[in-house]
């Protein structure tokens, strides 16, 4: 199944209920994953720009997205992104591809060399 990473950060409204009532959030993203079909890899937090990091293996995009819209929508957290991540055998294949693309860039009327 394909893995993807999600950065987040809490709105200040989250933080002060998560300060007022501590939880451990990662028992709400494992149901999350789980009720489409995924699991939940590894869930921290951070300094920086995102306050928190989670990994997570979903069975195709359209279901790693449901997920992600449906958080998203629940105002907690601002931003939310997520990033779909390659094996090295995945960009090994993409890069052999990439040789049989003929890339033209704009304004110019030859492909570009390789």
């Amino acid at each position: 199944m394909p893995l993807y990473l999600t950065r987040f950060s809490y709105t200040p409204e989250t933080w002060a209920r998560l300060i007022e009532h501590p939880e451990d959030r990662r028992t709400a993203a494992q149901t999350y994953i789980e009720s489409v079909g995924g699991e939940l890899r590894g869930f921290w937090y951070a300094f920086g720009p995102h306050d928190g990091y989670t990994l997570w293996e979903a069975p195709d995009n359209v279901s790693m997205a449901a997920v992600a819209l449906a958080i998203g929508a629940g105002g907690s957290l601002s931003p939310i992104e997520t990033t779909v991540l390659m094996t090295v055998d995945e960009t090994m294949e993409a890069l052999r591809m990439a040789s049989q693309v003929r890339y033209r860039s704009p304004g110019t009327q030859s492909e570009t060399p390789r």
